[in-house]
């Protein structure tokens, strides 16, 4: 089935850095370096603001399939549905695929992006500022597809109705 979809909140989208996985990979592949403090390199909010969206290579911004599925996989809870049986018989068909990870299924958004700047606290407690692509007034066609002897379409829709409620995607979700 297809549903249109609009947002009633910002949608928010944090993709992980490139640079920091890169970062993280050679750490892993040359072993820990010594606990010496480093200085902290300047970091362009543009470049962070393009680093945390979704791009497809046909040029359009998105969102991570997986998260629409996880969200109404999370919403059975709420309706006393087998989370388990959720996880074999729900799928959100992909619009495309992100240009730099093409393993990254994406939904397409209408909508346009602007850059938010939040303040976060990392795990020390430390506060700094977090750079992500905000999209205010959104929409997206997705198309979902599951086993018929599972769920009904009344079913899908409720399971869907629920993750813009109750569940929420992405960043500052209500189930998070």
């Amino acid at each position: 089935a297809t549903f249109r979809i609009r947002g009633t909140a910002p949608l928010v989208i944090h993709r992980f850095s490139a640079k920091t996985k890169l970062q993280m990979k050679q750490k892993m592949e040359t072993g820990k370096a010594a606990g010496s403090k480093k200085n902290r390199e300047a970091k362009s909010t543009d470049d962070l603001f393009q680093e945390a969206r979704y791009i497809s290579r046909k040029g359009w911004d998105g969102f991570h399939a997986g998260a629409l599925r996880k969200a109404m996989i999370s919403a059975c809870r709420l309706v006393n549905f087998k989370m388990t049986l959720a996880k074999l018989s729900v799928f959100v068909e992909a619009d495309g695929v992100d240009a730099i990870e093409p393993q990254v299924p994406l939904i397409r958004i209408i909508g346009t992006a602007v850059k938010q700047e939040d303040m976060a606290r990392v795990e020390t407690g430390q506060p700094y500022v977090s750079v992500r692509a905000a999209f205010h007034d959104w929409e997206a066609v997705v198309r979902i597809r599951w086993d018929e002897d599972q769920f009904t379409l009344a079913d899908i829709s409720n399971l869907l109705s629920r993750v813009g409620q109750q569940i929420g995607i992405c960043e500052g979700r209500y189930d998070s």
